[in-house]
């Protein structure tokens, strides 16, 4: 298996969105490599391949899956999958990420990205499913933790000993979601600390920002909604503070996927990611 080449600088970035393409080639600072998702980017051309392989030039890309549904109980999608071994073939992307989660039930897709429980027969699903990625596309994968918005009873195993576990089997990498690490301490009552204490943070090939939404659940305690459509809040930035000081200086993406902001207010989020990694010993 080969690893990804180029590799991604420990430094800010931020998911690409084509209404930024001209501000990114007019002055990018602070930003120094991009996301994008590798469903918008499966066609064989037009606009969106034109302006990717013109950014790819100049960046370093990481190549983020919302499709392979890889807790899913079903196989993964063939065709979906060729798809994804096509791009990553022709971009060379820095990373190639996808999340703990399922999206796909019998012909079903659905827009979310669905927990699953941590038992061991879910456990082997998943490895084999990401074992079946990483030999597809030829290089190392790395699997983000999720939103949790409820717990499983039927769990054996913690997250943080789940994901470990994955690279442990698969050989995989961590994408290290602070934001949902967040949302999730928040709506299922843990310390986000001690999550991140927990977490196999040598493993972790990228980090990830971004902003959720407020709002109650039936008993009117807080339930936090993993949206990506707002600045990252203090509480986040402070957790990855807490992150980068135990980790090291990590690739630090900031995610804005809706109500996408102007340029400038996109980059003075990236500028504070790249401040949180100067305070960070090398």
């Amino acid at each position: 298996m080969l690893d990804a080449t180029p590799f991604l600088p420990a430094a800010a970035g931020v998911g690409y969105k084509p209404q930024h393409f001209a501000d990114i080639l007019a002055d990018a600072s602070p930003v120094k490599w991009l996301e994008i998702h590798a469903e918008n980017y499966m066609g064989d051309g037009g606009r969106p391949i034109a302006q990717l392989r013109h950014l790819c030039e100049q960046f370093a890309i990481s190549v983020h899956g919302v499709g392979l549904s890889i807790g899913g109980e079903g196989p993964l999608d063939a065709d979906h999958l060729a798809r994804l071994k096509h791009l990553v073939g022709w971009l060379n992307p820095a990373s190639f990420s996808e999340h703990l989660a399922w999206s796909t039930h019998d012909s079903h897709f659905y827009n979310d990205l669905l927990p699953l429980p941590y038992t061991d027969a879910t456990l082997a699903r998943v490895c084999d499913h990401i074992n079946q990625v990483q030999d597809t596309i030829g290089r190392r994968m790395l699997l983000e933790n999720p939103s949790s918005y409820l717990a499983f009873a039927e769990s054996s195993w913690s997250e943080p000993e789940f994901l470990t576990e994955i690279t442990r089997r698969t050989g995989c990498g961590l994408l290290l979601d602070v934001n949902n690490v967040f949302v999730s301490a928040t709506n299922l009552d843990f310390s986000p600390q001690g999550y991140i204490d927990a977490f196999a943070l040598d493993q972790v090939g990228e980090i990830h920002l971004g902003g959720h939404d407020e709002d109650e659940d039936d008993h009117g305690k807080p339930l936090l909604i993993d949206s990506h459509g707002a600045e990252v809040v203090d509480p986040v930035w402070a957790l990855l503070d807490y992150t980068l000081a135990k980790s090291g200086p990590k690739p630090v993406l900031v995610e804005w996927d809706t109500d996408v902001p102007d340029w400038p207010v996109l980059a003075a989020e990236a500028t504070r990611a790249a401040t949180a990694l100067e305070r960070v010993p090398a």
